[in-house]
């Protein structure tokens, strides 16, 4: 008989958020890779002894129970997931609305953020603005790979104004303007040939972000999605961070909620801190 993974149960809810948490690790883009988020875990427990909580930014697509798993023994406490668009929304999306603004767990470690949310930690103010357009959606099947849930809705935008400024801000889509290099670079080139259509729908999901970005005016935005890692600060003084994707460079960052400020290890270094 084929295993079937459990459908997404609500444990528990949480709408308020504080964490005391003086730095925690930003991971990017998962898709369902266990055997890397375990890789990240162990190496979190070797370079940073003190980070208990994991922020994700999206296209995680982990099991519940694969996820308590994978991260048994390694000493983070908490994940929170900023959700993407490579998600099961079709499972997702029911909970949220039946839970709105309220953080739902679904496994002994994994909260799904609501969108919008908020957090505080470290006695820093935090949004998040979960969401992205898929740009591959051609080459997926509606209801099944892809979801129109995925986007950014306009009251989505128009709530997380509401909730007035952050100093810190995690999405999974880039913001449009961004003055990340690498970012900038793919989305002039378009190197994957993505339809016109798709590439019109992003750019008006980037203008989404971009709006609250430049409204909330967080000290600094990090985001993934592209699989682009890199930094970049605009002329106002805004940083922008983008993740790398599972087992690519970047995925895994240290972030200091004092300075915000994130320390990236290699490669090399993750996997050695790991032991593998």
């Amino acid at each position: 008989m084929k295993w079937k993974p459990r459908p997404l149960q609500v444990l528990d809810l949480a709408t308020d958020i504080t964490l005391p948490d003086q730095r925690v690790a930003v991971v990017g883009d998962i898709h369902g890779n266990f055997r890397w988020l375990d890789i990240v875990a162990r190496a979190v427990r070797t370079l940073a002894p003190d980070v208990s909580t994991i922020l994700q930014l999206g296209d995680w697509a982990m099991e519940p129970d694969t996820t308590d798993e994978a991260l048994d023994g390694t000493g983070i406490e908490r994940i929170y997931v900023v959700l993407g668009n490579h998600e099961s929304w079709n499972q997702i999306t029911p909970l949220l609305d039946a839970h709105p603004g309220a953080a739902i767990r679904v496994s002994k470690i994994t909260w799904l953020l609501p969108r919008p949310g908020r957090l505080t930690i470290g006695g820093r103010s935090v949004l998040s603005l979960p969401g992205a357009v898929s740009v591959d959606k051609a080459w997926r099947q509606e209801g099944v790979s892809w979801f129109k849930d995925e986007e950014i809705t306009s009251e989505h935008v128009k709530a997380a104004i509401a909730g007035g400024p952050a100093d810190l801000m995690l999405t999974h889509e880039p913001p449009a303007g961004t003055p990340v290099r690498a970012v900038q670079e793919i989305l002039r080139t378009n190197p994957f040939g993505f339809p016109d259509d798709a590439l019109r729908d992003s750019a008006n999901s980037r203008a989404r972000v971009a709006k609250v970005w430049n409204i909330v005016y967080p000290e600094l935005l990090i985001h993934g999605h592209l699989h682009a890692p890199g930094g970049g600060q605009t002329e106002y003084g805004l940083r922008v961070a983008s993740l790398g994707q599972d087992g690519q460079q970047g995925n895994l960052g240290i972030l200091d909620m004092r300075t915000l400020r994130i320390e990236t290890p290699s490669l090399r270094q993750i996997r050695e801190a790991a032991g593998r």
